[in-house]
C-alpha cells in the first residue's frame, strides 16, 4: 500500500494515516466480520482497496460479509482492550461510513485528505486520566 501511493503522489502523512486505518478496519473485520464467500469449502475472504481520486482523495475500503452488529464507534472503559479503532478512525479520517451490498457484503470505508487530521487526535484516541509525565517531573528535585 505505501508503495502504491507513494507512487501516485500521496503525501507521507496520508500514507502513515492510511496504513493505520487499514489496520484498524482489517482488524474489525477479522474480530466481527464474516468472511466472504463460502467459508465451509475453503472460501473466505476479506477484500481491502483504496483509490486516489483526481482531486487528491484517497478512499480506503474493507469488505467483509457482515456482522451481527453494524460498525459504530465505541466508549471503551479505561481498562479495555479493545474498542478504540473506529475512534481513531474518526479522528483520522475526512469521511467515513458503511455500505451494504444485496449480496449481504458490508464494506466500511474511509476517505482521507492531506491536512485532515483533527487537532484534538491525541485526547479522542487516548487513555484519560493517564499522565505519565507529572511523577516524574519531580524526580529532577530529589539530587
Amino acid at each position: 500500500m505505501r508503495d502504491e501511493l507513494r507512487v501516485n503522489g500521496v503525501s507521507d502523512a496520508v500514507i502513515d494515516d492510511a496504513v493505520l486505518i487499514l489496520s484498524e478496519l482489517l482488524s474489525n473485520s477479522c474480530r466481527h466480520g464474516r468472511p466472504l464467500g463460502q467459508a465451509e469449502v475453503g472460501d473466505g475472504d476479506v477484500r481491502a482497496a483504496w483509490r486516489v481520486d483526481p482531486t487528491g482523495r484517497l478512499t480506503v475500503e474493507v469488505t467483509d460479509g457482515g456482522g451481527p452488529t453494524r460498525p459504530v464507534p465505541a466508549t471503551p472503559s479505561v481498562t479495555a482492550r479493545g474498542g478504540r479503532g473506529l475512534n481513531i478512525i474518526t479522528a483520522l479520517a475526512q469521511d467515513w461510513g458503511v455500505r451494504d451490498s444485496a449480496a449481504g457484503e458490508v464494506t466500511v470505508w474511509v476517505e482521507v485528505t492531506d491536512g485532515h487530521r483533527r487537532e484534538d487526535f491525541a485526547t479522542r484516541v487516548a487513555v484519560p486520566g493517564l499522565d505519565f509525565a507529572d511523577p516524574f517531573d519531580d524526580l529532577g528535585e530529589l539530587g
